[in-house]
Parts: structure tokens; sequence; C-alpha cells
């Protein structure tokens, strides 16, 4: 099995800074595609940023210029730099690895518990 450790979160003011960390663990083979997804309160969980292996990332406009995705392979670990928060940044934000645990196994996408995010004056 696979476990995925978030760490970071908390309580910041508008316009503040914060970092989040994803520690991936386990029985891993490899591991592709890694990312931050969040859930509001009463929304749907949508797609923050995410990074293939290579490096190449991708983020939510509403995160674009604020927010950067960056991982460490040898570590299994991806982060999230999140500068300029809004309010509208508070959500319990998820990490996510898209791993396989054998050559012969298929990929399997695993899903960190969360940590909250709080933007408030």
């Amino acid at each position: 099995q696979v476990q995925l450790v978030e760490s970071g979160g908390g309580d910041v003011q508008p316009g503040k800074s914060l970092p989040l960390s994803c520690a991936a663990s386990g029985s891993i083979f490899s591991i592709s595609d890694m990312g931050w997804f969040r859930q509001a309160s009463g929304k749907q969980r949508e797609l923050v940023a995410s990074i293939t292996s290579g490096g190449a990332t991708a983020y939510a406009d509403s995160v674009k210029g604020r927010f950067t995705i960056s991982r460490d392979n040898a570590k299994n670990s991806v982060y999230l730099q999140m500068n300029s928060l809004k309010p509208e940044d508070t959500a319990v934000y998820y990490c996510y690895a898209r791993a396989k645990q054998g050559w012969s196994y298929a990929w399997s996408d695993y899903w960190g518990q969360g940590t909250q995010v709080t933007v408030s004056s």
C-alpha cells in the first residue's frame, strides 16, 4: 500500500504565504503525476496544481502566479508554496500521487488525509 502524509496547513492572514508538503511512503515502485486538490465547504473538490515526474506543471487559473508546485523524486514528495493567499483559498487541501507498487501493477491514485488551510483576517 501507498500512504501520503500532508503537513503545513493552518490559519493565515490574507496576503501571507503558507507552504504545504506531502510525502509518499510504503510499497512504491514508481510515481508519475503528483499534485494538490482542494475542497472548500459546500463545494466540489478541484485541482489546484499538478506536476509530472519530469517536472511539467499545471495550475488552476485561480492560483496561477500565486502558487508554485514542486517535487523531489528522490524523496517521493510534492510541495505547494502558496503566496498572496486570499480568503477564497480557504479549503481542505489534499495531495495525490499516481503510483504503482510493482512493474506489473496498474497505476493507481492515492490520496492524503487532507490539511485545512484557512485564510482570514
